[in-house]
């Protein structure tokens, strides 16, 4: 689970960062270069030959799904919405990653959705505000695409990895990148207007700390916790970087917030956190 903690507080800048430098930017191209990035830092250690050719394309086929259409329908939610909406919007994953569980399962497990649930509780405490922008349904709706893409790349990723304990992760990893890279890299070539393109240095700047920290290094990181904790905890675990990305919001980015709010709405959220935990060991 420390490894879900150190990455929520990496992603915690990331929803600022994106708004002040880069949401002016054309989506399409952001979200290409984070993964070409992504793809370059893991490069090196790519070694697929350690695994059949089935798995590979499963891999493929995963990255392509939770890296390239999430980040495809998240950073075009900037342009219809302001940052912390587009951080409210995404407090419904962990219910996702627990229902996307029971179907893959073919099961309902009762006390996973519970503790997302609670999560989500815990970060409407925190967000809730009014929605005075006029083009947040469509906003909410790129998001909730974004959340789906990445609940589902998360489980799926975990039942692959837990057939297949004896390769190295960092080895294979590449090839989810290499997913999203294909997908990133085909909606930038049809829809990217090249002529339009500036990127001013704190863009460029903003672009490589994305894509080989918050996005190469944590995505992993992301992914590999999520192999050695139970789905409940994971669920609950998605919903952590948004009280961090507020406090980062507040005492970084200068926007306003309520302490009290962040306060009780943390503690709702760790919560769900311990009884996951607590429950799956009685389990």
């Amino acid at each position: 689970m420390v490894f879900l903690v150190v990455v929520s507080i990496l992603w915690a800048l990331s929803f600022g960062l994106i708004k002040t430098y880069l949401s002016a930017v054309d989506a399409y191209l952001v979200s290409l270069v984070r993964m070409m990035l992504s793809f370059i830092v893991f490069l090196p250690l790519l070694k697929p030959k350690r695994i059949s050719r089935s798995l590979q394309l499963k891999l493929i086929s995963t990255g392509a799904v939770q890296y390239g259409l999430m980040y495809i329908f998240y950073i075009h939610s900037f342009a219809y919405l302001k940052a912390y909406q587009v951080a409210l919007f995404t407090i419904y994953t962990p219910v996702y990653v627990s229902l996307i569980n029971d179907v893959l399962e073919k099961k309902i497990h009762g006390r996973f959705l519970l503790t997302a649930v609670i999560s989500v509780i815990g970060t409407a405490v925190i967000l809730h505000r009014g929605l005075d922008d006029s083009n947040y349904l469509f906003g909410f709706f790129l998001v909730q695409l974004s959340n789906l893409s990445f609940a589902f790349g998360q489980i799926h990723y975990r039942k692959l990895i837990a057939v297949t304990r004896d390769i190295s992760q960092a080895g294979v990893f590449g090839l989810l990148y290499a997913g999203a890279l294909l997908i990133t890299g085909l909606f930038s070539a049809l829809f990217t207007d090249w002529n339009a393109v500036h990127i001013d240095i704190m863009g460029i700047l903003t672009l490589i700390y994305l894509g080989i920290i918050a996005s190469g290094v944590c995505f992993f990181l992301w992914n590999f916790g999520a192999t050695r904790t139970n789905p409940g905890t994971l669920a609950a675990m998605n919903n952590l970087k948004i009280p961090l990305a507020v406090v980062a919001s507040m005492f970084l980015f200068g926007e306003s917030g309520s302490l009290w709010r962040l306060i009780l709405g943390s503690g709702i959220i760790l919560m769900a956190i311990v009884l996951s935990e607590r429950l799956n060991h009685v389990t």
